[in-house]
């Protein structure tokens, strides 16, 4: 089994996500587990490949995965949050509980959207 929560979006800053969803799909055995949490980007707008503000579309999360050989089996709106507009000045930061670049004022409005509105996602390597 291979989890990872929160980070896609530090593999596309360094252009590695496809190297790191080819591993975690090398190391499992068949029938293995790959779970993964990420920030949900907007669906309507096109995905950053370098992820700039932290978001990252599902679609693309579930196509990347995919195209390393892995199944979708199951999804999760576990860490769904609906407050959570995604159209921050420093992205996913501008959130708890980084809150980058906010005054004290504006960390109180941004402390009643919470953290961001993630995906959680369940896939599996075939059995062959």
């Amino acid at each position: 089994m291979v989890l990872t929560f929160r980070n896609v979006h530090n593999w596309m800053a360094r252009g590695q996500e496809e190297n790191a969803m080819r591993a975690f799909y090398d190391v499992q055995k068949p029938g293995g587990i790959f779970g993964g949490v990420e920030h949900r980007g907007n669906p309507s707008v096109p995905q950053d490949p370098k992820s700039k503000s932290g978001y990252v579309n599902e679609a693309f999360m579930i196509e990347l995965a995919e195209s390393a050989g892995f199944v979708l089996e199951a999804s999760s709106e576990i860490n769904a949050n609906s407050k959570d507009t995604k159209d921050h000045r420093q992205g996913v930061w501008t959130l708890a509980p980084t809150f980058a670049s906010l005054n004290d004022e504006e960390k109180k409005l941004f402390s009643e959207i919470g953290e961001s509105d993630r995906f959680t996602l369940k896939f599996r390597k075939p059995k062959q």
